[in-house]
């Protein structure tokens, strides 16, 4: 008896010390909501597919408003986060101020490219979500019948004018004489959590002949696709793949895989060779790390051909991209 409850003790004692070191990913989610089915949503799945495939913990913390973060980062870092996401541009000055007091927990910047990293447990992930906003713009200008389309952006930010400019810098490309019409929904993080106004800027661009529309606006952009889907018009999805949730309606997406940069700094994170990215770190087409979707879409072969005609001419350097986020 006295040996079974030793091997009992033992078995216990292993099964603790297994969880207790075991590898944990913290994911701190940006103003639009985990459940946002775009930007924030793609982290918490990749932390999912990093439990499930790594054998990792998990650790969430969702803020009400941005004061918050910093201290939610301290608390995912004290739960024994051995890798922390932290989503969005809001949460730079968080990463600054947390990061070098955990220097043996790693971090993942996600649209932050400009934080100084003393300890150099910062990867910092920016993407040029122009260039991919380019090529969506080019599929919707060949698919737009009218010859005017739409934008709906969140938050009016530096980073959300990227895509907004990639996107009409794409569909002129295609045709000069194009229109545009764009609207950001706020100035406030709320912008990101606004589908009520979605809709309304969309149906807004319908009335004035736009018969695409492409939206950057987090939780906001449910509500745009749905009014283009509504109005049985096209909508195009942005971060990761939406063209599931309008089938008939949805022509593509703008991909940003910020998912292939969480896995990856996991993986190396587990093995000992993560790195700090240092700043000014850009992920493009270049690197795989933008694109579009045509899985569930509308997008043609003809299509397809022209997005990867004007993606080759992007990389090679025969075509420029302006960054209105610097204009």
């Amino acid at each position: 008896m006295k040996k079974l409850l030793n091997i009992f003790v033992v078995s216990f004692a292993l099964v603790f010390s297994s969880n207790l070191f075991a590898n944990k990913i913290g994911v701190i989610y940006d103003s639009g909501g985990k459940f946002d089915k775009s930007f924030n949503e793609l982290a918490f799945k990749t932390a999912e597919r990093v439990k499930n495939e790594l054998g990792w913990d998990m650790v969430e913390f969702e803020a009400s408003n941005n004061t918050q973060i910093e201290q939610g980062m301290r608390k995912v870092a004290d739960r024994g986060a051995t890798l922390i996401v932290a989503m969005g541009f809001a949460q730079a000055d968080a990463v600054a101020a947390v990061a070098p007091d955990y220097p043996d927990i790693n971090f993942v910047a996600v649209d932050v490219c400009w934080v100084d990293d003393p300890a150099g447990n910062i990867y910092q992930a920016c993407y040029l979500e122009h260039e991919g906003s380019f090529l969506v713009g080019v599929i919707a200008a060949m698919a737009s019948k009218t010859g005017t389309i739409g934008f709906v952006g969140g938050m009016d930010i530096p980073l959300i004018r990227k895509f907004q400019g990639g996107y009409e810098q794409g569909a002129q490309y295609v045709n000069p004489n194009i229109t545009v019409l764009a609207n950001m929904t706020g100035t406030t993080p709320e912008a990101w959590n606004n589908p009520t106004k979605g809709a309304e800027l969309t149906k807004a661009q319908i009335d004035g002949g736009a018969d695409v529309v492409y939206q950057a606006a987090g939780g906001t952009g449910i509500g745009v696709l749905q009014a283009a889907a509504d109005a049985d018009i096209m909508g195009i999805g942005v971060d990761t793949n939406q063209n599931w949730m309008h089938p008939g309606n949805m022509l593509t997406s703008m991909l940003k895989r910020l998912d292939l940069t969480i896995f990856e700094q996991a993986e190396k994170t587990a093995a000992g060779t993560f790195e700090s990215s240092g700043k000014f770190l850009s992920l493009g087409l270049a690197e795989g790390m933008v694109g579009y979707a045509t899985a569930d879409g509308m997008v043609t072969d003809e299509m397809v051909a022209a997005a990867e005609a004007a993606a080759a001419g992007i990389v090679d350097g025969s075509i420029i991209v302006a960054d209105w986020s610097q204009e």
